[in-house]
């Protein structure tokens, strides 16, 4: 049995921290993990952009529903869930996440929550584990599941690295120069054929 791994934001939906940003014109909130790899350090940006100009979590939500998931990514997550068992595994949270899951059809996602106080204010956030997207694939193939993953950020190259096989999705180039041995899909028909090769 076969297991995809999938990241969220990038490869089936937009950066919904990057739409904040368009619908607010804060340039600095477009930061992503294709930008800082360290993601305390990249939350702890965009949390204190949120409170230095006022931003509550009704915009951050907001933001997220008002996306619709990547042309194409819901007719290649059909095909994939047809062939493999599918798990998104996202450094998004739970509650950024809803709207756009239940567009793609509620997919398993696994990703952290938000800390809201009764004020709206994010206020922090609880990972779900360090490492969560290595210790998911690790899972997996515990229970004798072969994994295949996708991702296109930093936060996703242990995902690939501990996957049997793996590829970036239309990275940035920092992401590729700093990982040049990894293999790169650049369409969903591409990424399609890399998972149909593994199957």
């Amino acid at each position: 049995m076969n297991v995809a791994c999938l990241d969220f934001e990038g490869v089936l939906v937009p950066e919904i921290w990057v739409s904040l940003a368009e619908r607010t014109g804060i340039e600095e909130l477009k930061v992503t993990t294709r930008d800082i790899p360290d993601y305390d350090e990249l939350m702890g940006l965009r949390l204190r952009i949120m409170r230095e100009r006022g931003l509550r979590y009704a915009d951050i939500q907001a933001a997220a529903g008002a996306l619709d998931p990547l042309p194409g990514a819901a007719e290649f997550l059909n095909w994939l869930r047809a062939n493999y068992q599918v798990a998104i595994i996202s450094d998004t949270f739970h509650e950024l996440a809803a709207p756009l899951v239940a567009k793609l059809g509620y997919p398993m996602i696994l990703c952290h929550q938000l800390k809201v106080d009764s004020a709206g204010h994010i206020v922090g956030y609880t990972l779900r584990q360090t490492d969560p997207k290595r210790h998911s694939v690790l899972a997996f193939k515990s229970l004798q599941y072969k994994v295949v993953a996708t991702g296109d950020s930093f936060n996703d190259i242990s995902m690939l690295r501990t996957a049997d096989a793996g590829a970036l999705f239309q990275p940035s180039e920092k992401v590729t120069a700093a990982h040049p041995d990894l293999a790169v899909a650049r369409t969903y028909e591409e990424l399609k054929q890399m998972f149909a090769a593994h199957l």
